[in-house]
């Protein structure tokens, strides 16, 4: 049997139509060899959100948006989504509008309950949801963040000003001055430093003698210290005591006039013999000193002694 030429045209043309209408569909992003399920989802705003973006679960892209209508009424906004029917989803879902990446723009993504096991049914509404994207989050963060560089930008401004205000020209003049000063001052520091530093350097060899010297000292002095530790020091001490107490009962005694000490200092009338007895030793070594004849007579031709005479009773009669 051979195919007329209609029949090859009609062919021809039922072929391009079916690749057209499969063309359509896959530029639209839906499979012509899958069942599809349509979804409902209200939202007070779609943030960017566009028709034919995906949607995905967890991660994995089971359908699309199909359309997006606004109601009169109220201004919510109702977004139709087709998905496959393969993935079956619960009625307590959620659909999540999230971004993704900074250029992929925004996706509705399904949240899954997976301890309900009530599955949807063509023309059901899921619960919707607006998750914060990366792009949203950094400008919340961002904005008191702003905020607060304008605040210390403004208080920078007015100190800058403050500062103007006070360093006028003399001020600035008497700034320099001192700058300069202690410039000056650093530099006498460093050639003071200089100096010290070679001073140390010439008597390297002396302080290193009195370094020694002074170690030698310490360890004469250790061993000072060690002999005090092995010295009996108990013993010392309690003779010292033992004496101490003997000197306390001498004096005791001296206050209580017992001996002569005792008696010199507490009776009066030991002491007064005691100064009358000096004084007549005393006026009888004076009378030796001025008449020694009268005790030593030396005579040779028999010389007649001189008559007696008393001494003064004052030495001052003397001199």
């Amino acid at each position: 049997m051979k195919l007329t030429r209609e029949i090859k045209t009609a062919i021809l043309v039922i072929a391009s139509i079916l690749l057209f209408i499969w063309g359509y569909s896959f530029l639209k992003g839906r499979d012509l060899f899958s069942s599809y399920t349509t979804l409902y989802v209200q939202y007070d705003s779609v943030e960017g959100l566009a028709i034919s973006a995906p949607v995905t679960l967890n991660g994995l892209v089971i359908g699309k948006i199909e359309n997006i209508t606004i109601n009169p009424n109220d201004g919510k906004l109702l977004v139709e989504l087709q998905i496959k029917t393969d993935f079956p989803i619960s009625k307590s879902s959620l659909a999540t509008i999230y971004e993704p990446g900074f250029i992929g723009g925004k996706q509705i993504a399904i949240e899954p309950n997976f301890s309900d096991k009530t599955v949807v049914e063509k023309g059901d509404r899921l619960q919707g949801n607006v998750r914060l994207g990366m792009t949203e989050s950094l400008s919340k963060k961002l904005v008191p963040l702003q905020d607060k560089i304008e605040k210390v930008l403004v208080n920078a401004d007015n100190l800058i000003s403050g500062i103007n205000n006070v360093l006028d020209k003399k001020t600035q003049e008497d700034l320099k001055k001192s700058i300069a000063e202690l410039s000056k001052t650093m530099e006498q520091f460093h050639q003071a430093s200089a100096g010290m530093n070679s001073l140390l350097a010439d008597n390297k060899t002396k302080i290193n003698g009195a370094v020694t010297n002074f170690n030698k000292m310490s360890g004469n002095f250790a061993n000072i210290s060690e002999s005090l530790d092995k010295a009996d020091l108990g013993k010392t001490v309690e003779t010292l005591n033992a004496s101490l107490a003997k000197v306390k009962e001498i004096m005791a005694g001296l206050e209580a006039g017992k001996g002569s000490m005792g008696k010199l200092l507490n009776d009066d009338a030991f002491y007064n013999n005691l100064s009358k007895t000096s004084k007549e030793l005393e006026l009888l070594l004076q009378d030796v000193r001025l008449y020694p004849t009268r005790y030593i007579n030396v005579s040779l031709f028999g010389k007649k002694n001189k008559p007696y005479k008393a001494p003064t009773d004052t030495v001052s009669n003397s001199k």
